[in-house]
């Protein structure tokens, strides 16, 4: 007897908390998958870093013994020269002499990144007038960024989700949570393969360097806007019609992070992720729904009174002039 009291009482007090719960293995979960990913990375990437080291070392000792003239301090600050041009993006290999960095079309490609908030980190701003511009450009852009996209992601999911999954629910007659679920996973797979696999195809064939798996690695750093900047296309010192295709890459770039941002809402309007998401947040408290019903039936209420009053007045304005007369000239009307 005790112990189903007890049970029962632990199943009421975790019931009564169930949103803290669920947010505090939200958290450790997170904070889990967080050293997952760098127990990962590290067993992964750390032996090419070693033979990579191991690689330099071996050059450089070889280029001193090459060259007795020149001593290991003199090269050590050219090579830290070059390394710091190199993060600007400025190179001093000859083949790479005619590639400007901050002509119209590269600039207009950095804007986009920084608006973007993808951010290749590949160019940056040499002056310090051109780091302060960018500050106050970013500042006033990317909430401007993040209105313009959702204002046109709002429109799109309209005529792409919203619409097609109404029409197929009353006109067929299907689910509506299944139609909704089939959808999403339609629009994925022809978001995916419009805007990775395809232009994946197209970057290995353009650039180079590229294979198939890292040109789909450069859509998907880029569209989900990590923008790591080991790939930027167009970098090349034999690129044909750089112009051209640098201004290609940014319209690919808007377009496929405002698809993104479409499938993204249109799973997110997915009733079983709603479900989902509700486990974690907190509940509000029942005065606080008293009051925003109360403000709802307000609201409601003064919207029907003006609706009402405005259809007195068009049918005022809809009688004939006539029967518009008022009382006192038909009381004389009649004293005649």
């Amino acid at each position: 007897m005790l112990q189903s009291l007890a049970g029962s009482s632990c199943v009421r007090l975790v019931e009564q908390h169930r949103s803290a719960w669920c947010f505090a293995l939200l958290v450790l979960g997170y904070l889990l998958y967080l050293v997952f990913g760098a127990v990962v990375f590290s067993s992964v990437e750390l032996p090419y870093e070693d033979l990579l080291r191991q690689e330099l070392g071996k050059l450089k000792q070889r280029f001193l013994e090459e060259h007795a003239c020149l001593s290991e301090q003199q090269l050590e600050q050219f090579l830290v020269r070059v390394l710091e041009a190199s993060n600007y993006g400025v190179s001093v290999l000859s083949n790479a002499s005619g590639n400007w960095n901050w002509d119209f079309t590269s600039s207009l490609f950095f804007a986009s990144t920084v608006l973007s908030t993808t951010g290749y980190g590949h160019t940056v701003p040499l002056s310090d007038g051109g780091k302060a511009f960018c500050i106050i450009y970013s500042v006033i852009g990317i909430p401007f960024t993040l209105l313009f996209l959702t204002a046109v992601v709002q429109r799109i999911i309209v005529y792409v989700t919203r619409r097609p999954v109404l029409y197929f629910h009353i006109r067929w007659g299907f689910s509506k949570q299944v139609v909704a679920i089939i959808h999403a996973m339609v629009l994925g797979f022809v978001t995916v393969s419009c805007f990775f696999l395809i232009p994946a195809a197209i970057f290995s064939v353009l650039e180079d360097d590229w294979n198939f798996l890292e040109s789909f690695y450069f859509c998907f750093i880029s569209l989900s806007t990590i923008g790591l900047g080991d790939y930027v296309p167009g970098e090349g010192y034999n690129q044909k019609f750089r112009e051209l295709y640098k201004i290609g890459i940014t319209c690919y770039l808007l377009m496929g992070l405002i698809a993104m941002l479409v499938v993204l809402e249109t799973f997110c309007e997915l009733h079983e992720l709603k479900k989902f998401r509700k486990l974690f947040y907190v509940k509000k408290d029942k005065e606080e729904d008293q009051v925003h019903i109360m403000e709802h039936d307000q609201l409601s209420f003064s919207s029907i009174s003006d609706q009402a009053a405005s259809m007195k007045d068009d049918q005022k304005a809809n009688e004939p002039f006539v029967n518009s007369q008022s009382p006192t000239s038909n009381d004389s009307s009649l004293n005649n």
